[in-house]
């Protein structure tokens, strides 16, 4: 497949593992995902943007029978790590993302089945005997480990469940544990597909934006570091280097004025369903700020806007997921983009 740019132009003034719907069965050990040879998707309307990510499906059944399905939404997996912090919306919450979803206009309850392993091994009854909450970034989490009885707490360390790490106090700081478990959540919900009719489902979520505080790729004024990676995984071009060269310019330091936000989309899950095609695909991409810099592989993406960008394609086969580079200014000050 032929692989496209999308980028936008910008000039400075002087001044540095989400996911698509799949059909899934309950199986022994929980939910796993599955085909169905009966219901199509007959159109996806994805949109993504920093703050929001909206999916408008029309899922087809070409069959003489109302089919009965179990459809899962999973969540990203996240994982307990002092070290590390990922991008997570409502980090308080099971609901992370804020997730919603409507079936045929309607508002639905989907359920959420939630598993916990450390070293791979299912955790979750441990957990669940001690009364501390699965989410591993969540303060109700870290207040329960503080009253596991220390004969729990020195096995749950041996086990990589949980790690030794200092935790505030009303003093400072003290010795305490923090969580080192990976939390598996999956939405799901059971549909009905009426024989020889269409089924429209739309879902909403807040992305997971990553991020860095600077433009990891560009240094002491030449390309480096992680662009090799970067230039295979966004898709970068002439257009868009040459844009960070100019910034880089323009700054007395000698630095882009820019900091990185990267979404990811989960997309190859939509090929599990009759066909393994998406009958009309459209996705648009928003980058929000004008004055930001966006790239991202893709076929014929055309500007449809200020801030938005539009790839359209008909019996669509995802082999890939979406991964979208935005580089915006961290000077207020910065010109507009083209």
């Amino acid at each position: 497949m032929l692989r496209y740019i999308l980028t936008t132009a910008l000039a400075l003034s002087a001044a540095p593992a989400l996911a698509n719907d799949s059909v899934a069965e309950l199986g022994t050990g929980g939910l796993i995902l599955s085909r169905s040879d009966a219901v199509a998707m007959q159109s996806e309307d994805l949109f993504i943007s920093p703050q929001k990510v909206t999916v408008d499906y029309v899922f087809h059944n070409n069959t003489d029978k109302d089919v009965e399905a179990i459809v899962a939404f999973p969540m990203p997996d996240i994982s307990g790590d002092p070290e590390e912090m990922p991008a997570i919306p409502e980090n308080q919450s099971d609901n992370f993302l804020g997730f919603e979803v409507t079936i045929d206009g309607a508002p639905a309850k989907p359920e959420l089945e939630q598993k916990v392993f450390a070293l791979g091994i299912d955790v979750g009854t441990d957990l669940k005997a001690q009364n501390v909450p699965f989410n591993p970034f969540g303060d109700a989490a870290k207040a329960a480990l503080a009253k596991l009885p220390q004969a729990v707490a020195d096995d749950w360390v041996n086990r990589g469940i949980i790690i030794e790490d200092t935790v505030d106090d009303s003093g400072g700081q003290k010795p305490g544990y923090a969580p080192f478990w990976q939390l598996r959540s999956t939405y799901w919900w059971r549909s009905t597909f009426p024989a020889n009719k269409d089924v429209h489902v739309s879902h909403r979520y807040k992305p997971s934006v990553g991020g860095t505080s600077s433009v990891s790729f560009f240094n002491e004024g030449q390309f480096q570091g992680s662009y090799a990676a970067y230039k295979t995984r966004y898709c970068m071009d002439g257009t868009f280097e040459n844009a960070v060269r100019r910034a880089a310019k323009d700054n007395p330091d000698g630095y882009p004025k820019f900091y990185e936000s990267r979404i990811a989309y989960i997309l190859t899950t939509g090929g599990n369903w009759a066909a393994g095609t998406i009958g009309k695909f459209k996705l648009t991409v928003d980058k929000g700020n004008p004055k930001a810099l966006v790239s991202f592989c893709g076929d014929n993406v055309k500007k449809v806007g200020p801030t938005s960008f539009e790839m359209t394609a008909k019996d669509f086969y995802p082999e890939h997921d979406i991964d979208i580079l935005l580089l915006e200014p961290s000077d207020s000050n910065g010109g507009d983009a083209n």
